[in-house]
């Protein structure tokens, strides 16, 4: 198991289902990538005054992500539907009388009034006691724990398998700023090699510039191509990103900002470099810490 098994992914499935009183329920949560925690949930009619407690629970047990919950529901006993009759007449007289003011209008049409919010009624919902529909809102709550507990076990599952990819990427990196240090060692006497070639081309015949000079040269030159402090910082986040994951919970967000001081480091790494194999490394390092990255972005 790799050391950095307790990461966590924002992307799960989970369902939960039950039955209470011949009313059936079934809860389904999704989670994909966010850069904070973002819970939509969409609920049948009569179960709004759920929503907000709902998300307070997810709130509680998920960091990031952006979550999107289902719950439906299926009654088993016969349900019928009914005209509200009071609510139609006045629906009726308020559109004939409008009908009425405006010339050349229609009458109001039948399917058009009983289309209009309010009219049609389920017997079914209105003859639901009270102590009926507080159990059922208990029991659908009760579910919804229960898929977020799922929810969550599933983030994790895709976290371990996540965790084996970021310790490859991490250690790839490490590889190539260890290669990346050997190549810069060489860099000094690159300097003077190119130097001493071109001051040749340059001088032709005449006399040789002073020795003195030349080191001055060489020294200008080395000192703006010295990427040693690039590779000690970029050791640093390497080991700031091994501290991270293995610290595990809710490190997304720091890792995410870290991937930022990796590329700062592999871009100057590769500006500076006066050679072919270090810019071949610095350019691996760029790929290998892109690869990290995208990885990264979907850690809670």
């Amino acid at each position: 198991m790799t050391e950095f098994s307790q990461i966590a992914s924002m992307t799960g499935f989970a369902r939960a289902q039950g039955e209470l009183n011949g009313t059936a329920w079934v809860w389904e949560l999704r989670s994909v990538n966010g850069r904070g925690l973002d819970v939509k949930l969409r609920l049948p009619s009569g179960l709004e005054a759920l929503e907000f407690p709902l998300r307070d629970l997810a709130a509680k047990r998920l960091k990031r992500g952006n979550v999107s919950g289902t719950l439906t529901l299926k009654r088993e006993q016969a349900v019928s539907i009914v005209p509200d009759m009071v609510a139609l007449e006045r629906i009726k007289e308020l559109a004939i009388e409008l009908a009425d003011n405006i010339p050349g209008a229609l009458p109001p049409r039948a399917e058009l009034l009983l289309g209009l919010p309010g009219v049609m009624r389920s017997t079914g919902a209105q003859d639901e006691s009270e102590e009926e529909r507080v159990a059922l809102h208990d029991a659908v709550r009760t579910g919804f724990v229960q898929a977020l507990e799922g929810l969550a076990e599933s983030r994790a599952a895709e976290g371990r398998k996540l965790a084996e990819i970021v310790g490859a990427n991490l250690h790839e990196i490490a590889l190539l700023h260890e290669a990346a240090g050997l190549e810069a060692a060489k860099q000094p006497e690159l300097h003077r090699a190119k130097l001493a070639t071109q001051l040749a081309e340059l001088i032709g015949g005449t006399p040789n510039l002073p020795e003195e000079r030349i080191a001055q040269e060489i020294a200008l030159l080395a000192t703006k191509s010295d990427v040693r402090e690039e590779l000690d910082r970029l050791a640093a986040h390497i080991e700031a990103a091994r501290a991270l994951l293995k610290e595990g919970v809710a490190v997304g967000r720091k890792l995410d900002f870290l991937m930022q001081e990796f590329n700062r480091e592999a871009n100057t790494l590769c500006s500076k470099s006066a050679s072919v194999p270090l810019t071949n490394i610095g350019l691996a390092l760029k790929a290998a810490i892109e690869q990290l990255r995208e990885q990264v972005q979907n850690i809670e």
